[in-house]
């Protein structure tokens, strides 16, 4: 698993980790069953602290992204799926929710924004 961090950005390392790991099994570039490195070995790779790296595995981990084995590691799940799927919809409108206001008070029209919307959708599963 490639990473690329910006260790400028305003947005944290672990969530960074978060949302490429989430990206690559969009993609297809993480398969279930697939492991991931340990924290010890990624925060090595990466040049940062093994908190972050542990933070956000729990994180994917509470997500139902990866599984935490005691013997075999860190392993994308099976069948990716939220612990409560309502919840997560509810978060997912909250969001999406937030990003339309934006367009909305910078003038991005209705149809583009649901073009961004879509496109991203797209990449997302390449």
């Amino acid at each position: 698993m490639l990473l690329t961090l910006d260790l400028e950005s305003e947005v944290p390392i672990y969530q960074q980790i978060r949302q490429q790991v989430i990206q690559g099994v969009a993609s297809g570039k993480l398969t279930p069953g697939e492991g991931l490195p340990s924290v010890r070995q990624l925060a090595a790779d990466i040049g940062i602290n093994l908190h972050t790296v542990n933070k956000a595995y729990q994180i994917l981990r509470d997500d139902g992204v990866v599984v935490i084995h005691r013997q075999r590691g860190v392993l994308i799940a099976d069948t990716p799926k939220p612990p409560d799927p309502d919840a997560f919809l509810k978060t997912l409108s909250d969001r999406l929710t937030h990003l339309a206001a934006e367009a909305i008070i910078f003038g991005v029209p209705l149809e583009e924004f649901v073009s961004i919307c879509s496109s991203a959708y797209q990449q997302s599963r390449k």
